[in-house]
């Protein structure tokens, strides 16, 4: 089976985790795919197939005769799509020798453009997976399941010798709890690789520094007629607290390695107002001064209004992989090998989010991202196209084949 034909069955299945989900998984819809899958790396010949109690896939390719001491590698993605935009009846259409043009989506009056995302121009005389316009297509990571899947079904098939090679897909990614509970033990790798990445020569080994600020504003409320040098309004000083972030440092206006703080939501009356930020930067100093530019801000509203006027809770979420895959920078390597042996020229972009790689990276698995041939994630824009699947699958071979050098 091609890999784009597993996207297309797994995209039906609706996995959508729950931001305000208290146990793992966040939603028990993600057991419906993970069983599925358990059954289906039986039926291909993966040793040693477990679904946990918190919806962790595992399994096992045992190594080769001959090849058990080379370093044991592991393949990783999840099975949530994102609980902000609808993966329920999901209905993938197959575009065939695309004309590089626009693409109606269903009947959702929705047009998947070049004008908006000019890398589908690269993609004419290619086929592309898309959605019907009303749903994700869950491409992220559904994509990168697929691949492994196909990788590890030729692997077997066609004998290719290897080292041990772990599987395992996890729950509820999209909302940052991801590979917390992945058990390491069990699945056994040395060293690792998530597919969960987007255009099909990027191998990426840097993320965000991140972290979430939570702000509490307390007002004084009076008659606004007698209001005068009395009045405190915590709407209008959650305003003045943002005002004091540099403007220019938002998503919409950087790329690449620029950080940002984002404001994600707000609430408030005179009474009380609240803020919740995301904090983000690729290096580890400006990640510390960004932190430090909120707090100078908190107080200097205090000092101004008196102290309690704004409280700010800052929580840590995850850190630049880059510092952990650094010392063992050999798993990036061999990945930039097998690309080159796959036909790609790769590339290195820094990934401007988190990904289940650097919160295993900080519990001792390196573990770089790769491509999956797939692009316009989180929303009804959301394709894969079909001859890059071919060759992200390709590429987790190769891997395997790069370790297996090692004898």
């Amino acid at each position: 089976m091609k890999a784009y034909e597993r996207l297309i069955r797994y995209a039906k299945i609706h996995t959508a985790s729950a931001e305000d989900g208290s146990v793992t998984p966040s939603t028990e819809r993600q057991f419906d795919l993970a069983n599925i899958l358990a059954d289906e790396m039986k039926e291909i010949g993966v040793c040693d197939v477990y679904v946990d109690g918190h919806c962790y896939v595992y399994g096992k390719i045992p190594a080769t005769k001959g090849y058990e001491k080379i370093t044991p590698v592991g393949f990783l993605a999840h099975i949530d799509t994102i609980p902000d935009f609808s993966g329920e009846n999901v209905k993938p259409a197959l575009i065939e020798n695309y004309d590089g043009g626009d693409i109606k989506l269903g009947e959702s009056g929705r047009v998947l453009s070049p004008a908006n995302f000019p890398d589908l121009k690269k993609h004419t005389g290619k086929s592309l997976v898309v959605t019907d316009g009303t749903t994700v297509l869950g491409a992220d990571d559904k994509a990168g399941i697929a691949e492994i899947m196909t990788a590890a079904e030729r692997i077997i098939k066609e004998n290719i010798p290897h080292g041990q090679i772990s599987v395992a897909f996890c729950p509820d990614e999209e909302i940052g709890h991801g590979a917390a509970l992945l058990d390491l033990d069990r699945f056994g790798a040395e060293l690792g690789y998530t597919a969960d990445g987007g255009a099909v020569c990027d191998i990426e080994y840097e993320n965000f520094n991140a972290a979430g600020a939570e702000l509490v504003f307390k007002g004084f409320n009076v008659h606004p007629g007698s209001a005068k040098n009395t009045m405190i309004n915590a709407a209008l000083v959650a305003m003045e607290f943002n005002a004091m972030l540099p403007a220019a440092d938002i998503p919409s206006k950087t790329e690449g390695y620029e950080g940002f703080f984002h404001l994600t939501d707000m609430s408030g009356s005179v009474e009380c107002a609240k803020l919740n930020y995301i904090i983000r930067d690729h290096s580890s100093t400006v990640f510390e001064a960004r932190k430090a530019c909120m707090e100078h801000a908190a107080k200097a509203i205090n000092e101004k209004y008196g102290e309690g006027t704004v409280t700010l809770k800052i929580t840590e979420q995850y850190r630049n992989m880059l510092e952990v895959v650094k010392p063992r920078f050999e798993v990036v390597e061999k990945a930039f090998e097998a690309a080159r042996k796959t036909g790609l020229e790769p590339t290195a972009s820094p990934i401007r989010g988190g990904t289940d790689g650097a919160q295993l990276s900080f519990r001792g698995l390196p573990c770089p991202n790769l491509p999956t041939g797939s692009g316009g994630h989180h929303g009804p824009y959301e394709y894969a196209v079909v001859e890059d699947m071919d060759k992200c699958t390709e590429l987790i071979i190769n891997i395997v084949a790069e370790y297996a050098k090692e004898i």
